[in-house]
């Protein structure tokens, strides 16, 4: 937590402008008044099987999101809620697939660990560990390949730094300059165990940047601003054809691992050190500092409120999915027939 790159005089500086700031700020409390409100479905037995939240990660999916373009694509791990809400998918919509309700994001059929919206360049959360950064490397080299401009960013935990994919897909990416960024959201814990007991460098995604011809670059994870800043430079590297970048971001979960997981192993103490630096609370101190008025501040979270309210009621109202879609799109051409 010591090791962490802040902006300095960070209430002077005024390059990200209000608006951008009351987007970043407004995005995270999408992200937590969304992800407390699966947590209360889930004691009511509304939310079937587990989930994973990122209640207290937020800026790391805001920052990344606000800075993106339209196109930009989003490759997700199964703690992927933040980020598909980030791309602006409605909350109603992650509700909905969370409760497995026919209004749901893919009709109920994908739940909690599987959201994907093509249409706002989510491509996917993906529950085996490491699955998905040889596949955005694979959608980075068709942009290159196409001379387009999108850029793929694949959002991964500290875990998936010792698998073998991580070092295959940085190995692929960097001999082939593609632009792909690769965010570690280190919050120090891979499921139950700490990082650092299975890890032999202290930053597992940064120190091993250099092997792969990278930068070495750490970032506090839990101050969206910050993350901002370096998303835009990543970006603007991989546009220009520079290749791509690995950013570890230091923040911390809330919750456990899972539902199933009480988080009794944290020292005790650690949870409430952290929570002194809840990135929702850092932003909105930031707002203030920039001279935005408390009622301002108070209208966007309870537009956020009423937001998740009303697709709370919308969700409980919904039907289930209909039996007719059971074998649907199981193949790409929407069909379950095997073929060969």
């Amino acid at each position: 937590m010591n090791d962490v790159a802040r902006p300095a005089n960070t209430a002077l500086n005024d390059d990200i402008g209000e608006d951008v700031r009351l987007k970043l700020f407004e995005t995270q409390v999408v992200i937590r008044e969304a992800e407390q409100r699966a947590y209360d479905l889930f004691l009511q037995n509304l939310v079937k099987g587990t989930s994973h939240l990122s209640l207290g990660q937020e800026a790391v999916a805001a920052g990344f999101a606000v800075a993106m373009k339209p196109g930009d694509l989003s490759f997700c791990t199964y703690r992927g809620h933040a980020h598909t809400l980030a791309r602006g998918v409605p909350v109603e919509k992650v509700l909905g697939e969370l409760m497995g309700r026919d209004n749901g994001l893919m009709r109920g059929k994908g739940g909690s660990m599987h959201l994907t919206s093509e249409e706002h360049g989510v491509m996917g959360s993906y529950a085996i560990i490491g699955a998905h950064l040889p596949i955005a490397c694979g959608a980075a080299w068709r942009a290159q390949y196409k001379g387009q401009k999108d850029v793929s960013v694949c959002f991964f935990g500290d875990g998936t730094t010792n698998i073998g994919a991580f070092h295959e897909a940085l190995n692929f990416a960097a001999v082939w300059k593609l632009p792909v960024i690769f965010v570690c959201e280190n919050n120090f814990y891979m499921e139950y165990t700490p990082i650092g007991d299975v890890t032999a460098v202290p930053h597992p995604a940064a120190d091993r940047a250099s092997a792969y011809g990278l930068e070495r670059i750490v970032i506090d994870g839990n101050d969206a601003d910050a993350v901002y800043r370096e998303a835009m430079k990543a970006y603007d590297k991989a546009r220009a054809g520079g290749g791509p970048s690995l950013i570890e971001c230091l923040t911390y979960r809330h919750s456990g691992h899972s539902r199933a997981d009480p988080a009794k192993y944290r020292p005790e103490g650690e949870l409430e050190r952290w929570k002194e630096r809840d990135p929702i609370k850092i932003y909105r101190e930031r707002l203030k500092q920039f001279g935005i008025a408390d009622a301002q501040i108070e209208k966007i979270v309870s537009g956020v409120k009423a937001t998740v309210d009303d697709a709370t009621e919308k969700c409980k109202a919904a039907p289930i999915p209909p039996l007719d879609i059971l074998t649907t799109d199981v193949y790409a051409d929407g069909g379950w027939a095997w073929r060969n």
